[in-house]
């Protein structure tokens, strides 16, 4: 121990404990330095505004200012092709060289989907649906039904369109809907050759009523007698329509 103490005491000691204070400071500064170095501490670059311009505005933009980037596209009908809706980081922010910031840009082209089958629901329920599934309501054209506001067919671009068949996401869909009076006019029906009861039936069928009867000539067996004329004529094609209600007239004879 006395050795010890003595060897403490000598200048060799001190001029290495010198030496070995020193080289730890010189270590502890070129560490410091170093991890200052790699991490570039205090060295940071501002996010740009990307928002609003064009994709390939935004990419120059980021390729001066050493940043990485990945793109991601959404379809929205109203919107511009190709310009930047979001970013990630946002403006402003401060963040490394190369650090990777996301875009979000508009596509050119819708991605499709399938049409909803809307018939039968209530307007307000195939509005919800078509919302849902990323479509617009186009035109709403009434037609006579007892059902008011239900769907009763669908049309894209003006033809009729079936459940299931694939659309572009945003196209404008039109409904046909019931106006809840049914109908107002009626085919009139072709009773030629009938007896009066199977006139009578088929007109009261038609929502028709039944006009005068006249027999024409001499009548044997008013029973058996059968319509030779009526008026209003029907129509062959059906084409032509009379209001509900009208009298039909009829003429019999054996």
């Amino acid at each position: 121990m006395n050795r010890l103490f003595q060897y403490l005491r000598t200048q060799t000691f001190r001029k290495n404990l010198i030496v070995a204070l020193i080289s730890t400071i010189v270590i502890l500064l070129l560490l410091f330095y170093s991890l200052r170095f790699y991490t570039r501490h205090g060295e940071a670059l501002e996010v740009p505004a990307l928002k609003g311009i064009s994709v390939d505005q935004a990419i120059e933009r980021l390729e001066n200012q050493g940043f990485r980037y990945q793109v991601d596209s959404v379809y929205q009908a109203d919107k511009t092709p190709g310009l930047v809706i979001e970013q990630d980081p946002d403006a402003g922010t401060k963040v490394k060289q190369n650090r990777t910031l996301y875009l979000t840009i508009i596509t050119k082209n819708a991605p499709e989907v399938q049409l909803p089958n809307l018939t039968e629901m209530a307007f307000l329920e195939a509005l919800s649906t078509l919302n849902n599934y990323g479509l617009k309501l186009g035109d709403t054209i009434y037609i006579p039904d007892i059902a008011r506001d239900r769907v009763l067919d669908m049309k894209y671009a003006g033809q009729k369109i079936n459940a299931g068949e694939s659309i572009p996401k945003g196209s404008k869909i039109d409904l046909v809907l019931g106006n809840g009076m049914g109908e107002s006019e009626v085919t009139v029906p072709n009773v030629v050759g009938y007896t009066l009861d199977e006139a009578m039936f088929s007109i009261k069928g038609a929502s028709l009523t039944l006009g005068t009867v006249n027999y024409m000539g001499p009548i044997i067996d008013t029973a058996n007698a059968k319509v030779i004329s009526q008026t209003p004529e029907p129509d062959p094609e059906g084409l032509k329509k009379v209001s509900i209600g009208t009298p039909v007239n009829l003429a019999l004879s054996n």
